[in-house]
């Protein structure tokens, strides 16, 4: 084995003597003390890339604006034009696009490593079409207003959640049997959404049908509040459960037996995962892909070990801002909804994830 040694004190030998002079160190130990170092620099780079993103957003467009008129409306001295266009149409959407894909990044992050599968999403385990159901009843049956239906899309993911988590639970519940579970009610909720729209009436049918593609555009400072707000609590919840998540990798035998409480823990985490996600769709409706791809991307960045919860949520908001700004400024004439961009590029970032664990290269193979 190739080991360097690194000068410091050892407190006692194996008879408990003190011992002090050199420790020797594997070389794998050494490139594990440098990985906080690449994590720092990947999500400084990500939070650059956000910012530049959300400058290219605020300024240009149909009517462009100056940086100096742009940092006057966040300031509060915005005045005329400048104050609507920043302050009424471009901040909310832009806030509500990063806080939701943060929210889905770190949604997918914890399903992931809880589950030890890629395919442990939002997306694929029905929470996300869970959430739709409940919308879609509240705007298609009693023709609630955009706070009926976000509480919908809220009550129905976490009622999905917890009839996936019923049924999969066998003395504890397991990955397998919890991704597996999900993917079977995922498809009994997309069924009950194409029942819902095919006995609504013409404009009911086509309002629920925008939503279902996922969209940021017309978004206000109602959706930046609820997202916002949902990522400020539910994020300190999730990070404070970082070291028990990455025991939760290794197994549950191993995570029990380094003290981790197997059960508690991931129910915890399984509602922050729910909870996060519920907000994120009540607010743009149900955006696809990006807590499949986002949370991978991270870790593919970082190389780390650990589920990287902070790199995550940069990487979900950077992927949402940059297909909305995509779509607003290639498809400004049909104002297509930022669920198309999502689709497509996570579609084809699906198959190529399969290829790769089909290929024994994924981390989960």
């Amino acid at each position: 084995m190739n080991v360097e040694t690194v000068t410091g004190t050892r407190s006692a030998d194996t008879a408990g003597r003190p011992v002090t002079g050199k420790v020797l160190r594997t070389r794998r130990e050494a490139v594990a003390l440098r990985l906080p170092t690449r994590t720092i620099l990947v999500g400084a780079a990500l939070a650059l890339a956000v910012l530049v993103t959300a400058t290219i957003t605020l300024t240009t467009g149909e009517f462009e604006l100056s940086i100096p008129e742009v940092l006057a409306v966040l300031v509060g001295n915005g005045e005329g034009a400048a104050d609507f266009i920043v302050g009424t149409l471009r901040l909310p959407r832009l806030l509500t696009a990063l806080f939701v894909g943060a929210a889905l990044a770190v949604s997918g992050a914890v399903l992931q490593s809880l589950m030890r599968n890629p395919l442990g999403s939002p997306d694929f385990v029905g929470f996300t079409n869970g959430a739709s159901t409940g919308a879609l009843v509240v705007l298609i049956t009693i023709g609630g207003g955009m706070t009926q239906v976000a509480l919908g899309a809220l009550v129905g993911g976490i009622s999905t959640a917890l009839l996936v988590y019923l049924l999969s639970y066998r003395r504890g519940v397991q990955g397998y049997r919890f991704v597996l579970m999900g993917v079977g009610i995922n498809a009994l909720a997309l069924s009950v959404n194409s029942y819902l729209i095919t006995r609504a009436n013409i404009y009911d049918a086509v309002s629920a049908q925008a939503w279902l593609i996922g969209s940021v555009n017309s978004r206000g400072w109602e959706h930046v509040a609820a997202s916002g707000l949902a990522l400020a609590v539910l994020l300190p919840v999730a990070a404070s459960q970082v070291r028990a998540l990455s025991m939760l990798e290794l197994g549950d035998h191993a995570a029990g037996a380094l003290g981790v409480g197997v059960q508690r823990t991931r129910a915890v985490l399984i509602t922050v995962s729910v909870l996060l996600a519920g907000f994120a769709t009540a607010a743009a409706g149900p955006i696809w892909f990006v807590a499949l791809a986002a949370p991978q991307l991270a870790r593919r960045l970082t190389r780390g070990a650990a589920p990287g919860l902070i790199t995550s949520a940069l990487m979900g908001g950077l992927l949402l801002t940059v297909s909305d700004l995509a779509m607003d400024r290639l498809f400004a004439a049909q104002q297509l909804p930022v669920g198309t961009a999502t689709g497509l590029l996570g579609g084809l970032y699906l198959m190529w994830l399969l290829a790769s664990e089909w290929r024994g290269k994924g981390r989960y193979a």
